[in-house]
């Protein structure tokens, strides 16, 4: 009899784990930190080498462009920095600005993470290149007594502009946009 009562126990272990939150979430992709493509609500420096009208701070729209001075709107959402300054040099090379053009870019100020669940102060906080999903759980305040620690949800929107939801390790890398969820523990 004591058998047949510890297989039950172990049993009913093993299909509380199996129901835990999250668990059938597929896994984080792996992302890289050097492949940071631009998007929407992301602060960019554009610096034009020899004509400071055309140098400026410029916030990436909605629609996913930068309006610049005499030169228009620029695609840069989805498109990398070394991207961006080609594709400005390309609009002042057709609009004759100049023969040789010479543009620098740089991601001033990323998109927020929004940071959900069973945390101190959930909310929006703003991203860090490095960040991962254990330190946006700090900057939201830590994890709460009530907090499944060794997990989280990461929130993320393909490419194609659908949201997608994964299972995320503490040391997984977020990226600026991802809403990251901490499940509560069912005990």
């Amino acid at each position: 009899m004591p058998f047949r009562r510890l297989f039950c126990l172990l049993a009913l272990g093993a299909l509380a784990a199996c129901s835990s939150p999250g668990a059938n979430l597929p896994p984080l992709p792996e992302t890289s930190m050097s492949s940071y493509r631009i998007g929407p609500e992301d602060q960019l420096r554009v610096t034009v080498f020899n004509d400071p009208r055309l140098t400026g701070d410029f916030r990436v729209g909605d629609t996913g462009t930068i309006a610049l001075p005499l030169i228009g709107t620029v695609r840069a959402s989805g498109l990398t920095t070394a991207e961006v300054e080609r594709a400005v040099e390309r609009e002042m090379r057709e609009k004759n600005l100049f023969r040789d053009p010479s543009a620098a870019v740089q991601v001033l100020t990323y998109r927020p993470v929004f940071v959900l669940g069973m945390v101190e102060r959930g909310g929006q906080f703003p991203y860090q290149p490095g960040m991962t999903a254990l330190t946006a759980v700090a900057v939201a305040g830590g994890f709460n007594y009530r907090a499944i620690q060794d997990y989280v949800s990461v929130t993320r929107i393909g490419p194609d502009g659908k949201a997608m939801e994964y299972r995320a390790k503490r040391d997984s890398l977020v990226q600026p946009g991802d809403t990251i969820t901490v499940f509560e523990r069912r005990f």
